[in-house]
């Protein structure tokens, strides 16, 4: 019987979300990210999680040219367009260069809140045999909200690095993991302990 595996997601990370010469640089995510020490913590957990010999993936939204698959009347989306962000192949959708990946880690795009939307991401997680998901990432209140919550549904265990997301601000992020704490577990970057389920 193949072993079950782990995997550390790292969600939306990206230079349009995260990066201090991005858009949202100056405003409040961008100001959370960098008191949370979002970069830097996140760097330190995929290196425990790499020299644990745990999976770890990727998760970037984005959109084609000319933005076919972005919804026009979403609140969340629909100024992604007009301002000319989230553009798959560009600077805006690269994951922050601090943030070291591999050739072999998972790699998903998505057009939605959610990584299980419309993704190649449950294909991967089965194909590699994961039933434990650990994740991290911006915004709190969106993809690791939906992050968990779809995971949970999917019979995933699910594990949340707190002090690895960020929301636009400090009470927003502390009351998305409330709500979150019914559907998964939560941890930090310091006290998680990567490893594959028994």
């Amino acid at each position: 019987m193949q072993q079950q595996k782990s995997v550390y997601l790292v969600l939306d990370m990206q230079n349009d979300l995260v990066h201090e010469d991005g858009p949202s640089g100056p405003g409040p995510l961008g100001k959370q990210v960098r008191e949370r020490e979002l970069i830097l913590r996140t760097a330190a957990a995929i290196a425990k999680a790499r020299k644990a010999e745990i999976l770890v993936g990727f998760v970037r939204v984005g959109f084609s040219a000319g933005y076919p698959e972005c919804p026009a009347a979403s609140p969340v989306f629909g100024p992604a367009r007009e301002n000319g962000i989230l553009k798959l192949g560009a600077w805006g959708t690269e994951i922050h260069p601090s943030l070291e990946q591999k050739e072999g880690d998972l790699q998903v795009t998505k057009n939605r809140v959610s990584p299980f939307y419309s993704t190649n991401l449950e294909a991967q997680l089965r194909a590699q045999n994961v039933s434990r998901i650990y994740c991290s990432g911006v915004s709190t209140q969106a993809v690791v909200q939906a992050t968990v919550r779809d995971a949970h549904d999917r019979d995933y265990q699910i594990i949340v690095l707190e002090d690895c997301c960020a929301a636009h601000d400090l009470v927003e992020h502390q009351n998305s993991m409330r709500s979150l704490a019914r559907f998964c577990i939560t941890t930090s970057s310091e006290a998680v302990v990567f490893e594959n389920p028994l």
